[in-house]
């Protein structure tokens, strides 16, 4: 199967906005993440399995609003005894799923159900407070959250403080929407397509 971004025709290549006379450096930065492998890891109500003992790609499941990271994968915790994992290593799951008794997990491949939006640079703060309820300010690297964007549920994963960045994703279905509510909170500042 043709793997197809979810904003193929949609994410445009340029500077847009109000970014004349701005230094490069200096603008936000938004790209689309694509071509990774996503699964989503949910334990089960009545199982008593200790996640203590699960490693993805060598690392831990994460606790309440917690991301952990190698050069490869990020795990999210996305609810109770559930976790999402983004890798670029696309045969991560295989490698991964014997770990995982059918009984204690269920692992869902969800890869061609989400758009990945990435935005990096001083004022992302100040994007994700145009659209998102929450308190922006009080997160910080290797912390993740699910919300709303204009009305568009999300996971925002706080991937870096030194320089911003974040990773704002969101079913698929939405992708259009959510590309666009974005790339419309940062003309404000001017942007930098990528």
């Amino acid at each position: 199967m043709m793997n197809i971004s979810a904003l193929n025709f949609i994410h445009k290549i340029g500077k847009f906005g109000d970014h004349n006379g701005k230094n490069d450096e200096t603008l936000l930065k938004v790209s689309e993440l694509n071509k990774l492998l996503i699964f989503q890891i949910a334990k089960f109500k009545n199982s008593d399995f200790d996640i203590s003992k699960i490693k993805v790609d060598g690392l831990n499941l994460p606790s309440s609003l917690k991301s952990s990271s190698n050069s490869n994968t990020r795990v999210l915790w996305f609810g109770p005894d559930n976790w999402l994992v983004f890798s670029s290593d696309l045969n991560l799951i295989e490698k991964e799923k014997k770990q995982f008794n059918e009984l204690d997990f269920a692992i869902t491949d969800i890869s061609h159900s989400r758009a990945i939006i990435e935005l990096e640079g001083n004022l992302v703060n100040e994007v994700l407070k145009k659209g998102c309820p929450l308190d922006i300010n009080s997160f910080k690297e290797g912390d993740c959250a699910n919300s709303v964007y204009n009305g568009i549920t999300v996971t925002i994963d706080f991937v870096s403080d030194n320089p911003k960045k974040v990773r704002i994703s969101g079913l698929r279905s939405f992708g259009e929407s959510l590309h666009h509510s974005i790339t419309d909170s940062c003309l404000e500042f001017g942007y930098k397509s990528i």
